[in-house]
C-alpha cells in the first residue's frame, strides 16, 4: 500500500500495526571503489551538499572506502567490491543503483542523470545478483520512473515499510516502482523541502527501533509529526550543523551497533550522543571525508544485502 498524506498514513495504522518481524541488519554488503572517483558535475546540479570548489585525492577516497570495508567486516558483515571507472564518478554510492530486499529479489534503480544511469547496466553487478547469489530482478524503468533506490527511500527493513521523500531523484511513478520493488507492506510519499535531494541525507531509520531526522528538511511539519507518532517519540531531531555534516546519513549495522562518518560523528552534539546511548546504540565514526565532497557520505556507500 502507498500512501501520499498524514491522514492516510494513519488510516492505515488502524488495519495494521506493522511489528517488526524481519531481520532488520543486512547479512552482507557490497561495495563500489572510489577508482575513477571524481566530483560529477551533472549531479551538482541539484546536490547543494558537493563540495565543487575542492580538489579531490583518489588514492585517500580509496583508503577511506577501504578501510570502511574493514570496519564491516569487524562486525562479521561479508563485504564484496566491484571496481570503479572514470565513467561513473558516483558509483561509490551504489546504494542509489542496486538495492536488496528479504525475498531474494534485487532491485535496479533509475537514475536522473546520464552518467548514473551507466552504473545500472553493469553487467558484471547484474550477473553477481543474478548468477552467483541466485536473486530475482525487478528493474525499474527508466525514464518514466525515476527512482534512485535508497537514496530516495528510506526503508525500515524490520517492518517492511518505507518513507519516500519527493524530490529531482524520484517521480510519482519512481515511488510506484519503489513499493512494488521492495515488496513493501507500507510506503509514505510524502515532499521533502525544496534544495534537498535524497531523503537519505536527512532521515534514518535505526534497525525499527528509532529514526534520526531533521525536521526543517521535510516540507510539511505534519509529516515530521506522522512519523514521530509513529516510532513513538523514538526521533533523533537533528540540528541543522548535525544536518550539513551528515549527521542523517547513518547506518544501523546490527541491532545495536550504528555507523556514522568521523564528520558526523564528531559534530553530534552530547545530548545526541546521550540519546542513542539510551536507547541501546552504540554509536562509531568511520573517517570517510574525502567521499564526502562528493555530497554523500557512509551510508550511501553501503550496499546492503539481505
Amino acid at each position: 500500500m502507498l500512501v501520499k498524506t498524514v491522514a492516510d498514513f494513519k488510516e492505515a495504522q488502524k488495519y495494521a500495526n506493522y511489528p517488526i518481524k524481519q531481520a532488520v541488519a543486512m547479512k552482507a554488503a557490497f561495495m563500489v571503489s572510489p577508482v575513477g572517483f571524481s566530483l560529477n558535475e551533472q549531479t551538482a546540479q541539484d546536490n547543494e551538499y558537493m563540495q565543487m570548489d575542492e580538489s579531490v585525492d583518489e588514492k585517500l577516497a580509496i583508503y577511506q572506502q577501504m578501510h570502511l570495508a574493514r570496519v564491516l567486516t569487524d562486525f562479521d558483515i561479508p563485504v564484496i567490491s566491484f571496481p570503479g571507472s572514470v565513467h561513473t564518478p558516483d558509483a561509490v554510492f551504489p546504494n542509489n543503483s542496486f538495492a536488496t530486499n528479504h525475498n531474494r529479489r534485487y532491485i535496479v534503480g533509475s537514475m536522473r542523470y546520464p552518467n548514473r544511469q551507466l552504473e545500472t547496466e553493469r553487467k558484471d553487478i547484474r550477473k553477481f545478483f543474478n548468477s552467483v547469489l541466485d536473486y530475482d530482478e525487478y528493474i525499474i524503468e527508466h525514464p518514466k520512473a525515476i527512482a534512485e533506490l535508497t537514496g530516495v527511500l528510506v526503508p525500515d527493513r524490520g517492518r517492511n515499510i518505507g518513507f519516500v521523500g519527493m524530490t529531482e531523484r524520484v517521480n510519482d511513478e519512481g515511488a510506484v516502482a519503489l513499493a512494488e520493488g521492495f515488496q513493501l507492506d507500507l510506503t509514505f510519499q510524502f515532499d521533502l523541502a525544496e534544495g534537498e535531494y535524497h531523503t537519505n541525507v536527512v532521515m534514518a531509520n535505526l534497525a525499527g527501533a528509532a529514526v534520526v531526522m531533521h525536521k526543517d528538511s521535510f516540507a510539511d511539519p505534519e509529516v515530521v509529526q506522522a512519523i514521530d507518532d509513529f516510532y513513538e517519540g523514538n526521533i533523533l531531531y537533528l540540528s541543522d550543523e548535525e544536518k550539513m555534516a551528515f549527521c542523517g546519513n547513518c547506518i544501523s549495522i546490527t541491532e545495536r551497533d550504528v555507523l556514522f562518518s568521523q564528520t558526523a560523528f564528531d559534530t553530534l552534539s552530547t545530548a545526541s550522543k546521550k540519546k542513542l546511548d539510551k536507547w541501546g546504540f552504540r554509536i562509531h565514526g568511520v573517517e570517510v571525508s574525502e567521499l564526502e565532497k562528493a555530497g554523500g557520505s557512509l551510508r550511501c556507500m553501503i550496499g546492503e544485502i539481505f
